[in-house]
């Protein structure tokens, strides 16, 4: 089936551009849409993700610290050992997207927890998303389909998408002044949306998190770039875990009335307390195929009592959509 890699530093430039005040429409938005939209720009692969499809496993363990207890009564924050599957992934629909490519690094988590549920968390390495409703996002993928004539998209639908939509301009200008990342585990990872804590005595706490790497925070310099190559990634995380776990400390940002509990393209202010609530140590890495990752359905609605979502409409859609594309993996589709 036919594949399509998109430019995706011109891309950038056209969403750093001043934008009008104009947002996305409000219409419904359906999960089947979506997917469709990512496959007319991508191409699909049968039995893999629509998006996010290049990636690769991990295993390894959670241990939350007790300072949590303060939010949430969850099980994740027990201080024991949780046991967790990785996958660690490339933004689009592409299998051949090159490391060095412009575009988000996902990282998604499924925790086991003692009881035998889990709980599930999927995260990029930016701080803001670059949509505010789902409309957004498929307005995104529609502007991004290629012309037949030129195999690329239409500078003049991308031009018009960036002008009526000015919720995705703060991911745009963030992804123009970040290099990606030399190596997952020089990566830190966002939450992107804000989510409910409750603790025992049913206190809300609206909270957000990332995930900072004890390695280090690390980009590619402009001359790494060129010669990273495009498949670096998945061969730097195995050769790390070799050497020993590669680890993350969960950082929880505590919210005050008035920050944007529904809203995912807007960061909160810098200045907002932050506790460290837990540490994350992947031991292994392997290639995706027939590991334990490449099964799961990272549904990031899967949560653990304690743990509630808030409206973000881009997060409540994500469960549709993701369903819709487990589906197709299932069928072969």
């Amino acid at each position: 089936m036919r594949r399509h890699t998109v430019n995706l530093l011109t891309f950038t430039g056209l969403m750093v551009a001043a934008a009008t005040p104009a947002l996305a429409s409000d219409n419904v938005v359906s999960a089947d849409e979506v997917i469709s939209a990512i496959e007319a720009v991508f191409g699909a692969v049968p039995g893999e993700r629509r998006n996010h499809t290049k990636g690769s496993c991990a295993v390894g363990e959670f241990v939350g610290r007790p300072a949590a207890s303060r939010y949430t009564r969850s099980a994740l924050f027990s201080g024991a050992a949780v046991p967790v599957v990785a996958r660690l992934s490339l933004s689009g629909g592409n299998p051949a997207a090159p490391d060095t490519a412009r575009s988000g690094r996902g990282m998604a988590l499924e925790f086991k927890l003692p009881d035998g549920s889990l709980h599930h968390m999927t995260m990029l390495n930016v701080p803001v998303f670059g949509a505010a409703h789902p409309q957004t996002f498929l307005d995104l993928m529609r502007a991004m389909k290629p012309d037949p004539a030129t195999g690329k998209p239409d500078p003049d639908r991308l031009r018009d998408f960036k002008a009526s939509h000015p919720d995705a301009r703060p991911l745009g200008e963030y992804m123009a002044s970040h290099n990606p990342p030399t190596s997952y585990a020089n990566a830190a990872f966002w939450g992107i949306h804000s989510f409910k804590f409750l603790n025992t005595k049913d206190e809300t706490t609206i909270v957000r998190w990332r995930f900072v790497p004890q390695d280090g925070e690390q980009a590619l310099s402009a001359d790494e770039l060129k010669t990273a190559g495009a498949n670096f990634l998945e061969k730097a995380l195995i050769e790390r875990t070799r050497r020993g776990p590669v680890r993350w400390d969960m950082m929880l940002t505590v919210g005050v009335p008035g920050d944007p509990e529904d809203d995912p393209t807007l960061a909160w202010p810098s200045e907002r307390p932050e506790v460290s609530v837990g540490t994350l140590s992947l031991h292994a890495a392997t290639p995706q195929k027939g590991a334990a990752c490449e099964g799961i359905n990272f549904d990031p609605l899967v949560m653990s009592d304690g743990i509630a979502p808030t409206n973000d409409p881009v997060l409540l859609f994500r469960s549709p959509t993701y369903a819709i594309s487990f589906g197709k993996r299932l069928s072969g589709h």
